[in-house]
């Protein structure tokens, strides 16, 4: 794969990422800055690592799993694993200006 086609796969795959939102707040998961990597790996797997606004977040169970059948749902795309982690703990200093302006921090 490409450096190119990579590139256009991480483009697609944030597409549909953005496509997730936190119940509680009105803004997509990925403005929200809850994604903190996303790996292409081979054979077009696709590891992604994120957080939750808190570890008691009630949406824990249903956002990841959100976000893991939207990029499923990207045909070039083989397996799709979604990896939670707290470390580092979510702020909303990781949030996108546009984020910030919708929910009212700026």
């Amino acid at each position: 794969m490409t450096e190119k086609q990579q590139e256009q796969l991480k483009e697609k795959i944030v597409r549909a990422i953005k496509t997730v939102y936190d119940p509680e707040i009105p803004v997509d998961v990925y403005e929200l800055g809850l994604i903190y990597d996303i790996q292409i790996l081979p054979k077009k797997n696709i590891h992604i690592l994120m957080t939750l606004t808190s570890p008691n977040c009630p949406a824990a169970e249903t956002i990841p799993a959100d976000v893991k059948n939207r990029v499923e749902m990207i045909k070039e795309i083989n397996e799709v694993e979604v990896e939670i982690t707290f470390d580092p703990p979510y702020s909303s200093d990781l949030m996108s200006e546009e984020a910030k302006l919708e929910l009212g921090f700026m």
